[in-house]
């Protein structure tokens, strides 16, 4: 099947706002906080300074892009943190973006968000739901690409179950999607520390209750995504591969404000990105990359751009 093209129009690509339509009103912010751990201010590093805009990624596709859902927690409360060393680092590495906003409260209708486009008119955190609207991973499949979702605490490889120990179905979004098989639902486990080259085309991976700061502190949020996911962030900035770390929402506020981490060989280090975006953005780039068909609110949203090397 070849592959489905969405090309962008750059008069229309300007005119599009970098969030979906439920994005929660209010400006971005002027500056940031400057980085646990960094000795300079809150201002962009030289020659990185300028925001990010609206438009169609302007770099080849990642040949690997993973994504690391963290829970219920602002910006405020993880950027600038001295509990939060690794992410912090991390942010200098990559692009951080400054005004990234869920879409809503509370967490599954945001998963359900970034992996859809849409929040599928649920909520709540209810379980079980069952999905049949194009996504993320339907789209790679179709385009004869490959998706996974790596999961800690799934009680088996495409599991139903909806709760298990520290595992929540509620942030696992792929599992509610009847055209997503069963088996791109793994355990953590399975995840290939170390043989990165054979992750699939795009991956979610999702820590337990504990270790994505939901139930635990940040600091051991923190320590497990330096335990885990540090390797992968230091082998794809050399390898053609993306990591995107973010949160599925705020602690509950009006604002809806979370950090959100680019990190890859293909994205320019060391600086802040004004330029506001949601998970519809975010999963608007990465369906570009691959020539997908924007599902749902996607298509309302711009892609990234100005953070490329």
């Amino acid at each position: 099947m070849a592959l489905r093209h969405a090309p962008l129009l750059a008069t229309v690509a300007m005119a599009l706002a970098a969030c979906g339509p439920s994005a929660p009103a209010g400006p971005a912010p002027t500056s940031a906080p400057a980085l646990a751990g960094d000795t300079t201010s809150g201002s962009p590093a030289a020659g990185a300074s300028a925001p990010a805009t609206a438009g169609a990624p302007k770099v080849a596709a990642p040949a690997h892009i993973v994504v690391v859902v963290m829970e219920n927690l602002a910006y405020g409360q993880v950027i600038g943190r001295g509990d939060a060393p690794y992410i912090n680092s991390l942010a200098r590495q990559g692009a951080l973006f400054t005004a990234s906003y869920a879409v809503t409260h509370p967490s599954e209708p945001n998963y359900l968000a970034l992996f859809s486009g849409s929040t599928q008119g649920i909520t709540d955190d209810s379980c079980p739901h069952r999905f049949t609207t194009p996504n993320l991973g339907s789209e790679l499949i179709a385009a004869h690409l490959s998706f996974a979702g790596y999961s800690e605490g799934l009680p088996a490889a495409g599991s139903y179950a909806c709760e298990a120990g520290n595992y929540a179905r509620k942030h696992v979004p792929w599992i509610n999607f009847s055209n997503v098989p069963a088996s791109a639902s793994k355990q953590f486990s399975s995840f290939p520390a170390g043989k990165y080259a054979r992750l699939p085309t795009v991956s979610f991976v999702i820590p337990n209750l504990c270790h994505d700061m939901h139930d635990c502190s940040v600091a051991t949020g923190d320590t497990w995504l330096r335990a885990h996911i540090a390797s992968y962030a230091t082998w794809a900035m050399k390898h053609n591969s993306l990591l995107i770390l973010t949160w599925d929402e705020d602690d509950d506020s009006s604002g809806n404000h979370i950090a959100t981490i680019f990190a890859g060989q293909m994205v320019r280090p060391g600086s802040y990105y004004r330029a506001r975006i949601t998970h519809y953005t975010v999963l608007r780039t990465v369906e570009e990359f691959y020539h997908l068909l924007p599902t749902a609110g996607a298509a309302s949203a711009a892609t990234i751009s100005g953070i490329w090397k």
